[in-house]
């Protein structure tokens, strides 16, 4: 099969979560003779981070840098990174681009902070994520949510599809990402999230908002990807351009189900999709 797509944009490497170098994962995508790579690396600030169950496990998997309290400790870090990041596309046969994976807040703080580093790094593209809610003045995850009573976890899905809307609408984001990532934990599948699904779709599409196709861990019999079918149909039918992301954590995962999103893509006939002439 030819893959209409021949770049990669969310990757991750070791200087975060990931497992290995920027270069590993540049060769990986040349391997797979893709014509561009993007390190998006996790960006994600909040100032009582340090509180989340997920902040002490990245504590012990050595990988705290995805974590920060403060915009000026991230700047910091990204500024490093991508320096790195653009010495070695100086000599690379494929374009490196520089990109980062973004936690969205609501705070008028958190958008100042934003919006300085934006100006100070500079990014080739932004991907806008909702790893986090805050519920009941706390910071939650899908984690967070599955191991909630059953009424609390109700309310906390619905913060969080409220929550994708607003990440649309900030208009920061050069598309989102992992839309039902709740699925993960096995939460909001079923029916009674579609009026959830469609309000969030809406503003994906009234926001001229773009959306990733993530492919992480999907096979095409049991259509796992992230969005959901249900949510594919959604997005067919507003006409919202998608892109496909392998979410690469390692270099075995650089363009992983590549093919297979390419076949959902067409089953659910979506027309339009986002272009590398976009970021460059």
């Amino acid at each position: 099969m030819i893959l209409c797509q021949d770049f990669t944009l969310h990757t991750h490497t070791n200087l975060f979560d990931g497992k290995n170098t920027a270069v590993e994962m540049i060769n990986a995508a040349k391997k797979c003779g893709m014509v561009a790579i993007g390190i998006s690396n996790h960006f994600i600030v909040h100032p009582d981070i340090s509180t989340t169950k997920s902040y002490a496990a990245a504590q012990r998997g050595e990988y705290a840098k995805m974590y920060m309290s403060n915009f000026n400790d991230t700047i910091y870090e990204f500024l490093r990174h991508y320096e790195e990041l653009r010495q070695i596309a100086e000599h690379e046969s494929i374009k490196v681009l520089c990109g980062m994976e973004v936690d969205f807040f609501d705070s008028r703080d958190w958008q100042n902070g934003f919006e300085k580093a934006l100006k100070i790094l500079k990014p080739d593209y932004i991907i806008g994520s909702g790893h986090f809610i805050e519920y009941g003045g706390t910071l939650c995850n899908i984690h967070d949510m599955a191991n909630a009573e059953a009424d609390e976890r109700e309310k906390m899905l619905h913060e969080y599809w409220k929550k994708i809307s607003r990440i649309a609408r900030s208009g920061f984001f050069n598309w989102l990402a992992h839309l039902d990532l709740p699925k993960k934990r096995d939460l909001g599948r079923d029916e009674k999230w579609r009026d959830d699904e469609e309000r969030a779709v809406r503003a994906i599409a009234e926001s001229n908002a773009r959306i990733e196709i993530n492919a992480k861990g999907f096979t095409l019999s049991c259509k796992e990807a992230y969005p959901s079918p249900r949510i594919l149909k959604m997005v067919a039918d507003a006409d919202i351009p998608v892109l496909i992301s392998d979410d690469a954590h390692s270099v075995d995962q650089v363009c992983r189900n590549f093919e297979d999103a390419e076949l959902l893509i067409n089953e659910f006939d979506i027309k339009k999709r986002v272009q590398l002439t976009d970021f460059s």
